[in-house]
């Protein structure tokens, strides 16, 4: 396991965990959000999930990460929030295609 650890950093895997806590889904303009930022090398990356149904009721999803980092789990959690609801404004349903 350490060596893992040692070879994934020197390659520039580092050590990257999802968060333990799940945080609530926010719904936005039709579109449901639910921010899921990870561990990396000691800072919070930027991250989480984008979803709606289509026509026929299917769910249709978009993962997304950021390069960002802050020190807090929370801090990202809210940034996730910010940046989710910029990639709707921005592209609408076309996350999707």
């Amino acid at each position: 396991m350490v060596f893992g650890r040692i070879l994934g950093g020197l390659f520039g895997g580092g050590e990257k965990r999802a968060s333990s806590v799940a945080f609530p889904a926010v719904d936005y303009k039709g579109f449901t959000i639910v921010p899921a930022p990870t561990q990396r090398n000691g800072q919070w990356q930027v991250g989480g999930t984008i979803s709606k149904p289509d026509a026929d009721g299917e769910m249709r999803e978009h993962a997304f990460i950021r390069a960002d980092q802050v020190p807090g789990r929370d801090e990202a959690a809210d940034f996730s929030l910010r940046k989710a609801r910029q990639i709707i404004d921005e592209q609408g349903e076309r996350i999707f295609a």
